[in-house]
């Protein structure tokens, strides 16, 4: 007699780990542990607007929030506080999983201040306080990939913090995150330090198609997400074959790992799967917004993996640029508006806390 294939578990079986992008209090009361035990879920992400939506619609955080104001705590420090209390309780859910998997997956992120994308040393020091505040081994600190932000990146590999690099639009963004994340392994190297430390840089996808939709021919729309995925995935296999990885994989580093975000589409017409059965690649991570995940869970289950060239998909890039659409200066715009959006996003969030730690303070 057979069963059924879980959807889930056939995506996982092709080599990809799957994470949810979401935590809110009442995920984190029994839905989460289902996703780990029967949707192959391996870990989490989440930033911001996720924990704007979380606190500001729900009634879930009142109560640590009323405290905290009660100590005369300030927005952003309660912010943290609550964030921390909801990661590190998921970094608990998920501790099974990063044993298992020797540390790959099990990982859950935390995001410095949208505030500090372009303040490097601010970034590390920050990074560095709240990896040492939360005392867990699989948290991440995500540190936004802009200009600025690859320095850190260096810095805090080469410190042993494990980082999320966000905010990478392009596959030349991703290698500026994967060559600080190197640099900082060598450094590590040369000072005797071990090389054990975890990264994943986390590109973005369905913006892709959101920002160009207006601009790209029929024949094109919809396209260019997935083929900047599968551009970045051609990168992310060669960049793992050449003598200067070996070298450090030798002496037992690991990859900063290609990880696939922005993964939900955003046209009601297209399939809620679009992006995530298109991305499907070994040794890879998709983390999917839930109704992403449900969407795939509903099958049908996705076998069809990328080539390691990345494949057909990366065609529609020349396509794109031969109509004339200038591909370095869309992503560095979408990295502009990303890191905008996360800190609007801050900003309404730490005010919507202050007005609401007044009303329950006054209770």
């Amino acid at each position: 007699m057979t069963t059924a294939a879980v959807p889930t578990a056939v995506l996982a079986m092709t080599g990809q780990s799957i994470w949810v992008d979401n935590i809110t209090r009442a995920m984190l009361g029994g839905q989460l542990q289902e996703y780990i035990a029967k949707w192959s879920v391996v870990g989490l992400t989440s930033n911001p607007t996720i924990f704007a939506k979380a606190i500001m619609g729900s009634k879930d955080y009142d109560a640590q929030v009323a405290e905290l104001a009660a100590r005369g705590m300030g927005a952003e420090a309660t912010f943290f506080e609550l964030a921390l209390a909801d990661l590190l309780h998921a970094c608990d859910l998920f501790a099974g999983v990063h044993k298992r998997t020797g540390g790959v997956d099990g990982w859950c992120s935390l995001e410095v201040s949208p505030l500090l994308a372009y303040d490097a040393k601010s970034t590390v020091d920050q990074a560095v306080a709240l990896h040492a505040r939360a005392n867990r081994p699989n948290l991440f600190i995500k540190v936004p990939g802009t200009a600025a932000g690859v320095p850190a990146v260096e810095e805090l590999t080469f410190r042993g913090v494990p980082i999320n690099v966000t905010l990478l639009f392009s596959t030349a963004h991703w290698r500026a995150s994967a060559e600080a994340y190197l640099r900082g392994l060598e450094r590590r190297a040369a000072a005797g330090l071990s090389l054990d430390v975890a990264s994943v840089g986390s590109l973005f996808i369905s913006r892709w198609d959101s920002l160009l939709e207006s601009k790209l021919p029929a024949s094109l729309k919809n396209r260019i997400g997935l083929a900047i995925g599968a551009d970045c995935y051609a990168e992310y296999v060669a960049l793992h074959a050449t003598d200067r990885w070996l070298a450090l994989e030798g002496k037992g580093a690991r990859p900063q790992r290609l990880l696939f975000a922005s993964t939900s589409t955003k046209d009601p017409t297209l399939p809620g799967t679009l992006y995530a059965a298109g991305l499907a690649a070994p040794r890879t991570v998709d983390t999917m917004p839930e109704a992403t995940l449900k969407a795939i869970h509903a099958g049908p289950p996705v076998t069809a993996v990328l080539p390691l060239d990345g494949g057909p998909l990366r065609a529609a890039l020349a396509e794109a640029r031969a109509a004339g659409i200038d591909l370095d200066a869309a992503a560095a715009q979408l990295q502009e508006q990303g890191a905008k959006s996360f800190e609007q996003s801050w900003n309404d969030l730490l005010k919507d806390i202050a007005a609401k730690s007044g009303v329950l303070a006054g209770r």
